[in-house]
């Protein structure tokens, strides 16, 4: 009788952020365990991007995808973005669950399900198949550690009557270091709002899991790690299996590569790279100031433009279509032409980040970006906007102290204002500060490196995993 095929599920949450850890976790895996076959199950609320279509494109021959029938948009409206995120991942399990029936046969043998933050739900199908279900926990693990006390810091009403915004003292945590109310995630800050009973709900549940994969290595936060491994709390096992970044872009073609040629004509260490990521966006106003702080800090930049927004998050689960170059300031690109790039919507950021000529790097700190300025030495402007884009702003300037914060004038409504902007660019590009920023970086650049060589802490890590799912495998 021919042995049945083990076979990992993969379900991811909208949203490219979510998508990518999974695809090089699964990268990865391939590495360890060629044998096993690695299906993606996509939840959808549209066609996928072309971005998503080219890194399918370029995966090993063991990895493939289902992309999920398009769920019905009307049953999201009027809910924030987590929600929706959430829900059209709940919507979608009846397809999921069909869809894994059909698939896993008499040849294919289900060995366990890895899931995203905002897939929680699909765990349920896991235990009906009787598998080990996982998390690809794709934030650092001081996140992890909120979400794991969550539910239990919830409980506590005199905490937080109304929402962690109106904490009257820093919160710590074990291992942690402390954090306003303010600086926690955005879905935790109100506690009336549909995002916190979302978290929440979905926090409660993994205490059901059977391991949580966390993209985050040890040498960057040993405190937390150690933490959690000593602590007598009930949370599932804890593997760390970063940093999990792309090593090289897939769809680098003749309109997008232009960027990559200026920065190659542009000195070493010159050139400030500038991106919100694959969704932020900045108001119009903000916009501005940000543009003209750029230009009078007299330092060269690369800046990934995308349209203004009075929502800091409209570009994530839905694609822009204007021009952005059109909202830039009347005759900033003239005024800036020779010191400065300016790429529509995306641009290689692996490829930038690696280069050269790159000195530094302005980011709205989501943890993706994160991770690959600390494998590449990249010291940060920190300019976070959602989701918990601030706590990793308060771990990267006052923990890992390898980024700088610029301050929003409160009388503008926390506008962080041109001259603001140019004085942080020029503290990361020229001052001494900058250079022990770059100095600090360093030591957790190489840290990284020593956690991906072959014999480090991820590859070990990945190892045991597979392991461990090779001995499900011949049960």
């Amino acid at each position: 009788m021919e042995r049945k095929s083990s076979c990992i599920a993969m379900v991811p949450a909208p949203g490219f952020s979510h998508l990518l850890p999974l695809i090089e976790f699964s990268k990865r895996l391939a590495v360890h365990q060629p044998h096993f076959h690695i299906t993606f199950f996509i939840p959808t609320l549209g066609p996928p991007s072309p971005a998503t279509i080219s890194i399918f494109e370029s995966i090993p021959p063991q990895i493939d995808f289902t992309i999920l029938p398009q769920i019905n948009t009307e049953d999201l409206k009027a809910q924030d973005t987590e929600t929706q995120i959430y829900n059209t991942v709940t919507l979608s399990l009846p397809s999921l669950r069909h869809a894994l029936s059909s698939f896993y046969s008499a040849t294919h043998h289900l060995v366990a399900m890895v899931v995203d933050y905002f897939s929680m739900e699909a765990i349920d199908i896991a235990k009906e198949l009787k598998v080990k279900s996982y998390l690809l926990f794709p934030c650092s693990t001081t996140l992890l550690c909120f979400c794991l006390h969550f539910p239990e810091l919830d409980e506590d009403h005199e905490m937080v009557p109304t929402g962690f915004r109106d904490l009257s003292q820093p919160l710590k945590l074990p291992g942690c270091i402390s954090f306003q109310g303010r600086d926690l995630m955005d879905p935790v800050q109100e506690r009336s709002s549909g995002a916190y009973k979302t978290i929440l709900h979905a926090c409660k549940k993994y205490c059901l899991l059977d391991g949580i994969l966390v993209n985050s290595f040890v040498d960057l936060e040993q405190g937390v790690v150690t933490a959690l491994q000593e602590s007598n709390q009930n949370h599932p096992l804890v593997y760390h299996v970063g940093p999990i970044i792309q090593t090289r872009m897939t769809n680098i073609n003749e309109s997008n590569s232009e960027c990559l040629t200026w920065l190659g004509h542009q000195p070493r260490n010159s050139v400030l790279y500038i991106s919100f990521g694959s969704g932020g966006t900045l108001s119009k106003d903000q916009l501005d100031e940000l543009a003209w702080g750029l230009e009078m800090s007299g330092h060269k930049f690369l800046w990934v433009l995308r349209a203004p927004s009075g929502v800091a998050n409209s570009g994530y689960l839905s694609a822009q279509r204007d021009d952005p170059l059109s909202y830039l300031p009347k005759g900033f690109l003239e005024k800036t032409n020779g010191q400065g790039f300016v790429v529509p919507s995306w641009a290689p950021q692996i490829e930038v980040l690696k280069h050269e000529s790159t000195g530094g790097f302005l980011t709205h700190c989501g943890w993706n970006s994160t991770l690959e300025a600390m494998v590449y030495g990249k010291p940060m402007i920190v300019w976070p906007l959602f989701a918990e884009q601030r706590m990793n702003a308060v771990m990267l300037t006052e923990q890992f102290k390898v980024a700088v914060r610029p301050k929003g004038d409160e009388n503008k409504n926390g506008i962080v204002m041109r001259e603001e902007a140019a004085r942080v660019v020029k503290i990361v590009m020229e001052d001494d500060e900058g250079r022990e920023l770059r100095r600090r970086i360093q030591v957790f650049k190489d840290s990284a490196a020593k956690a991906l060589s072959e014999d480090g802490s991820c590859a070990r890590t990945m190892s045991t995993l597979a392991q461990e799912w090779t001995n499900l495998s011949s049960k």
